[in-house]
């Protein structure tokens, strides 16, 4: 089962009729604009935003930066269609280029850009062999000085001792329905969890998801492998409501990357 059909009832922010939506589009755009002030940005880049969902991050990154070009990329087309909406919303002059196809093979899909992000907590829909790839892939788009963002959080810290994992959870929840999911499983080679969802009441099959609980420090580590600079950019330092760590990676290292991929 599909993402988007998950999605559909998840309610993440990021439809641009959504008020919620706006509020957190412009608190993206002050925290790239904070980046953007401390030099940690390149000017005017061609901007690639990978699991786009609506294009949301990648036009907040457009407006804070005055990007030349910006490229959104997801697997789910319809989404994407609506990053019109946004750039209307940022007042940008651009014309984005919109491309249905899959992360981990984004080299393949895309030509060359400067800034490439990942944003809203996506890594957990990469297993551990997935992420080399995506990681890989991205350092083969970018530039010489390029830069990879990601949004991230330390799920090991937050859900395992913080929280603690749940064999069900509440997912989210409305006046129509609620949204739970169940633990079915856990694979310890590619290392994620399986999850099935269901809508309530009625207890109806949403999707069959797996996910791997990345930390923070797992991420930096592989990021590392495939660029010369990384660091940890967080919510403390950034100090933006909403949005959370930020990984930064910098200059890729695109000759390993293609080693990895055995180009």
């Amino acid at each position: 089962m599909s993402l988007k059909e998950l999605y559909r009832y998840l309610q993440w922010r990021m439809n641009p009729d959504d008020k919620r939506a706006i509020l957190r589009f412009h608190r993206i755009v002050e925290a790239f604009e904070k980046l953007d002030e401390e030099g940690l940005l390149p000017k005017a880049p061609r901007v690639l935003d990978i699991c786009a969902g609506t294009g949301i991050a990648g036009v907040a990154m457009a407006k804070a930066t005055d990007a030349k070009a910006l490229t959104v990329l997801d697997a789910r087309e319809e989404d994407l269609k609506k990053v019109e909406k946004w750039i209307e919303i940022a007042g940008l002059n651009l014309k984005p280029e919109i491309v249905a196809g899959d992360a981990r093979e984004v080299a393949k899909l895309v030509g060359k850009h400067d800034v490439a992000i990942l944003w809203g907590l996506t890594m957990p829909h990469f297993d551990a062999f997935d992420a080399v790839k995506l990681f890989a892939n991205v350092a083969l788009t970018l530039s010489d000085n390029g830069v990879f963002l990601l949004e991230e959080a330390d799920r090991v810290y937050g859900i395992f001792y913080q929280v603690g994992y749940k064999d069900m959870l509440v997912e989210t929840k409305s006046d129509e329905y609620t949204l739970i999911s169940l633990h079915e499983g856990y694979d310890p080679i590619r290392g994620v969890f399986k999850r099935t969802y269901y809508k309530l009441p009625g207890f109806e099959k949403i999707s069959e998801q797996e996910h791997r609980l990345w930390d923070l420090a797992s991420q930096l580590a592989l990021g590392s492998v495939f660029f010369k600079e990384q660091r940890l950019i967080s919510r403390a330092e950034h100090g933006v409501n909403g949005v959370s760590h930020i990984i930064y990676l910098k200059t890729p290292r695109r000759k390993v990357a293609k080693e990895i991929l055995g180009e």
